[in-house]
């Protein structure tokens, strides 16, 4: 049976490690949060994927368990790494957690470890950056360990896509490291495919991503025309997706969130300034996007003759419906802006409960107008009773 460590146990790595220890992988559970360990080894997720049942089976069966300490990596025949590379706060790549990671347990390798890169990295970092960081920290030679590169494709609460379902890239500094990296994946990916170099891999999460930062940011400009123009967008929308090709639909809202579609796109326009190659439409997309909570503020003072003093209620605050994430949430700059007009701003949302030293409140009739940002699947907007609503999604 051979030993895996996962660094990190959020929204990817906890997924990967139940995949794995319920394919028969030992698994070790690293991560640095002392109070997430806990639960975990109590047999409480932290992320929706997961249920609590089955992270219980796999702490049953003696497959999983969580740990804060790096030493585990001494065992390791397999390390994955899935930790944030967010952005720092001059929009460049952070790689602070990846540095860590790997200085950390880098003490710890042994020959013949295979190490999995999930995090997402501008193209270049897993050759020029990870590997010499491993080389120097663990006294080891290059040769004698292996390098691959996964990105990780988890879209949280997905019902159709899952991390089974959904083909997994792989590349490797050497071909050694892409086989056997394509191997473990098998054991619980249906589809391997299987990348010319790590530079492709990396790439290619990017591209995607920053397809999706442009064509978000272009559906939501179309919804700002349609609005003027007083036609629904959503029925724009499903008009046009009865074309059988050349149309692929996206929906409008009040703006990207999370921790790919803002992040990603701009670890490629980095990454283009640094060779001197133009991304325009990316750089585009991005201000578009930062511009839509600041819209939504102006419709919501044409809606009700002013915001200075009138109660309002935010509705959903995580980054996309039917999850607690807030990392980059667009409703931040929405609620920062209405405060900004003197609205008295209060929100609302149950998955989240607690957020920017605030409490949810219940939903009701006591505002003067509520915004739906995030239409989580639980809500009952009869509660507000005849309280006027804006809807960020598209509904005139």
């Amino acid at each position: 049976m051979k030993n895996v460590v996962v660094i990190g146990q959020g929204y990817v790595g906890l997924p990967v490690s139940i995949a794995a220890a319920t394919a028969g992988f030992k698994v070790s559970g690293l991560d640095k949060n002392t109070d997430k360990v806990k639960a975990l080894n109590l047999g409480r997720s932290n992320v929706e994927d997961i249920s609590d049942s089955e992270l219980n089976k796999c702490l049953n069966s003696g497959k999983y368990h969580a740990t804060e300490d790096y030493s585990v990596i001494k065992n390791a025949d397999i390390i994955l790494i899935c930790v944030p590379t967010p952005l720092d706060n001059t929009s460049n790549p952070d790689l602070s957690f990846l540095h860590d990671a790997a200085v950390s347990s880098a003490k710890f390798l042994k020959k013949n470890t295979l190490i999995i890169l999930e995090s997402t990295v501008e193209p270049g970092t897993t050759r020029n950056y990870l590997a010499p960081l491993f080389v120097s920290e663990s006294n080891l030679l290059q040769s004698e360990f292996e390098v691959a590169f996964s990105p990780e494709r988890i879209d949280p609460t997905n019902k159709l896509w899952n991390l089974k379902n959904t083909p997994k890239l792989i590349a490797g500094l050497t071909v050694d490291a892409r086989t056997r990296a394509s191997i473990f994946y098998s054991t619980f990916i249906s589809t391997i495919i299987e990348c010319e170099s790590i530079e492709v891999a990396e790439t290619a999460k990017l591209l995607e991503n920053s397809f999706r930062l442009i064509n978000i940011s272009f559906i939501n400009e179309i919804s700002i025309f349609c609005q003027k123009l007083g036609v629904d967008i959503n029925q724009v929308i499903k008009a046009a997706t009865t074309k059988p090709y050349g149309f692929m639909p996206f929906y409008p809202s009040i703006g990207v969130g999370g921790h790919c579609i803002p992040v990603d796109p701009l670890y490629l326009a980095n990454k283009a300034r640094e060779i001197g190659a133009p991304t325009r439409f990316i750089d585009l997309a991005d201000q578009v996007n930062q511009e839509m909570p600041g819209y939504f503020v102006g419709r919501a003072e044409e809606k009700i003759g002013g915001l200075k003093g009138k109660k309002i209620l935010v509705i959903g605050v995580s980054y996309k419906p039917n999850v607690a994430d807030v990392r980059e949430t667009p409703v931040e700059a929405l609620i920062l802006g209405l405060k900004n007009k003197g609205a008295q701003v209060s929100w609302h949302d149950d998955l989240v409960k607690e957020w920017n030293g605030e409490k949810s409140v219940a939903l009701s009739n006591k505002y003067d107008l509520a915004i739906l940002a995030t239409p989580h699947d639980y809500l009952d907007l009869t509660k507000l009773g005849d309280v006027p609503i804006l809807n960020t999604r598209g509904s005139i």
